[in-house]
C-alpha cells in the first residue's frame, strides 16, 4: 500500500494566515497576547519545542518569554514561578513543558495555573470543561491531530463531520495534555475509543488493540513503539511522538516519532511524518490559544472558534 503522507507543514501555513489575521484584530482592540513557557531541566525535545515556539511567536508578533529552571529546583520555587506568570498581565497563556523531574508534582503544578491562562487545558476546571464537551481551551496537540484528520478527510472527499462516527479510534498514551484529551475529542466525534498506556504494552497486548484501529493516535514518547505488524491495513496513523535519538551519520541527534514510519507506511492509508506532521500545526494552535487567552482576559474582545479546514 502506498500511504499518503499527511503534510502538517502545509496545513500549518494555512492556519498561520488565520492566526495573523486574528492577532491583528485583537491588537487593534487593545489586546496584547503573550505566551510563556515553563521548562525544568535540559530535556532536548522540550527545549527544541520551546525554540520553535519562540521563532513562531516572534515571527507573528506575539510576545514570548521562557522560564528555564534547573532540574533540582525545589517544589516551592517552581510553584512560585507559576504564581509569577499568573500575576503577569503580559502573559495570556502558560505552557508547562514535560517531562518534569520527580520532585515536582505534575498535578499540583497544573492546579496552580490560572485557568484563564491554561492554554493546554490541564487545570482541573479546564480539563473538566473539555471532558464535558464545552472547552474553554482545546489543547494544541490533540486539536492538531483532529484538524489534520479533518483536512485529510476533505481531501479524499469524506465528510469530516461524520468521518469518525462508528470508527474505532485507538489512542496510545494517557498524558493530561495529549492522550486523555484525544480520547474526549474522539468521543465527541462519535467514535468507538480504545485507550492504551504502558500497562497494555507491559502485558504484551498493545498490538492486540492497535490492530483494531481505523484511526491510530500514538502519543507515548517511545521511539518506534508501533511497528507495521501492529497495525491493520488501511489505518490512518497520527504520530505525536517527538523523540531525540542518536544520529549516527552526523554524531548529533535527530527527532523521530512513536511510529516505526517505514513499516507502518507499508500498511497505512495515510500517516503523519516526524518531523513535519503534527508538530507544525501544534505550534500555531498553541500561539492561537495564547491569543484566545488575551480575549478571555479582556471581556470586550471576541474571536470565534476556528471552522474546519
Amino acid at each position: 500500500m502506498d500511504a499518503t503522507i499527511i503534510d502538517g507543514s502545509a496545513v500549518s501555513t494555512r492556519l498561520r494566515s488565520r492566526l495573523e489575521r486574528e492577532l491583528a484584530t485583537v491588537r487593534r482592540s487593545g489586546g496584547a497576547p503573550g505566551l510563556a513557557s515553563f521548562v525544568v531541566g535540559d530535556d532536548y525535545a522540550a527545549h527544541a519545542y520551546e525554540r520553535r515556539l519562540r521563532k513562531l511567536a516572534d515571527s507573528v508578533g506575539c510576545r514570548f518569554q521562557a522560564e528555564q529552571l534547573p532540574a533540582d529546583i525545589e517544589p516551592a520555587d517552581a510553584l512560585a514561578t507559576i504564581g509569577k506568570l499568573n500575576a503577569d498581565p503580559r502573559v495570556t497563556g502558560i505552557l508547562v513543558l514535560r517531562p518534569l523531574p520527580p520532585q515536582l508534582s505534575e498535578v499540583q503544578l497544573y492546579a496552580t495555573l490560572d485557568p484563564l491562562k491554561d492554554v493546554e487545558a490541564v487545570h482541573p476546571v479546564n480539563a473538566g470543561l473539555l471532558a464535558r464537551g464545552t472547552p474553554r481551551f482545546v489543547p494544541s496537540t490533540p486539536a492538531s491531530c483532529f484538524w489534520l484528520l479533518d483536512d485529510y478527510f476533505r481531501r479524499v472527499e469524506r465528510d469530516p463531520l461524520t468521518g469518525l462516527r462508528g470508527a474505532t479510534v485507538v489512542v496510545v498514551g494517557r498524558s493530561h495534555n495529549v492522550g486523555r484529551p484525544a480520547v474526549w475529542l474522539a468521543l465527541d466525534r462519535g467514535a468507538v475509543v480504545i485507550d492504551c498506556d504502558e500497562h497494555a504494552s507491559a502485558a504484551g497486548r498493545l498490538g492486540e488493540f492497535t490492530r483494531q484501529a481505523d484511526v491510530l493516535i500514538v502519543a507515548a514518547g517511545v521511539p518506534g513503539l508501533v511497528t507495521g505488524d501492529m497495525v491493520g491495513d488501511g489505518v490512518i496513523a497520527i504520530d505525536v511522538g517527538i523523540n531525540a535519538v542518536p544520529d549516527l551519520a552526523t554524531g548529533g541527534v535527530r527527532l523521530v516519532g512513536d511510529l516505526d514510519f517505514d513499516s507502518v507506511a507499508t500498511r497505512a492509508e495515510a500517516l503523519t511524518p516526524v518531523p513535519g506532521g503534527v508538530g507544525p500545526v501544534t505550534d500555531v494552535w498553541l500561539v492561537r490559544n495564547a491569543v484566545l487567552g488575551a480575549v478571555l482576559q479582556q471581556t470586550d474582545l471576541a474571536i470565534g472558534p476556528w471552522p474546519g479546514p
